[in-house]
């Protein structure tokens, strides 16, 4: 078995790019694997059950959540999210890089459990292109883009508690940085010791 892998945490606010700067990162670095939340919102046009999320009811989530199945999970806009604890610590035990997409509280969670995990906000260039591209979308009405670019905000003030910030105002830009971070995480001093364990033992020596 390889060097156990390393626990990515991205969070953004709704509109801030998250989900297209992650794809771009998983579709160049192979040995980051996205971890797949259970969700009981409804699927948006296109998305597949077990690709983007695993699409349960409300009474199956709260089934697995009291069972303490959840590494992390959390309540946001009305929906609930969880991310699975034994799947994770597998996939890592097994060497893989793996990558939660969450909101600040279940990157707290995170934290309490996975202390050495790397994490990541993405912030948007201004709060008026954070509306521009929720309205772009086309999928909301007013009033709930409103209560979106409200809840946003509130979301935006736990960045202090993030280990790296990254402002999506060029894709291309934010997209390099992204995947600066996940090269930088590799090579902290922890990481490269469980890579070479050998090396650093002669060392220590």
């Amino acid at each position: 078995m390889g060097a156990p892998g390393i626990l990515f945490v991205v969070s953004a606010p709704s509109g801030a790019g998250k989900t297209t700067l992650v794809k771009r990162l998983l579709e160049r670095d192979r040995q980051v694997r996205h971890s797949i939340s259970c969700t009981t919102r409804a699927p948006r046009p296109g998305e597949q059950d077990g690709r983007e999320y695993h699409f349960v009811d409300i009474p199956a989530f709260c089934a697995m959540r009291d069972r303490g199945e959840f590494i992390e999970w959390a309540e946001v806009h009305g929906n609930f999210y969880g991310t699975s604890r034994v799947w994770i610590e597998s996939q890592m035990q097994a060497g893989c890089d793996m990558l939660l997409e969450i909101d600040w509280q279940g990157a707290q969670q995170v934290r309490r459990l996975f202390p050495a995990a790397t994490t990541i906000f993405i912030l948007p260039p201004s709060t008026v292109e954070l509306e521009r591209r929720l309205r772009a979308r086309g999928q909301d009405a007013e009033d709930v883009i409103q209560r979106r670019v409200a809840a946003a905000l509130g979301e935006m003030r736990h960045v202090d508690e993030f280990d790296f910030v990254i402002i999506n105002k060029d894709l291309q830009t934010a997209s390099e940085d992204l995947a600066a971070v996940v090269r930088a995480a590799r090579l902290r001093l922890t990481s490269q010791r469980a890579v070479l364990p050998e090396m650093f033992r002669f060392l220590e020596q």
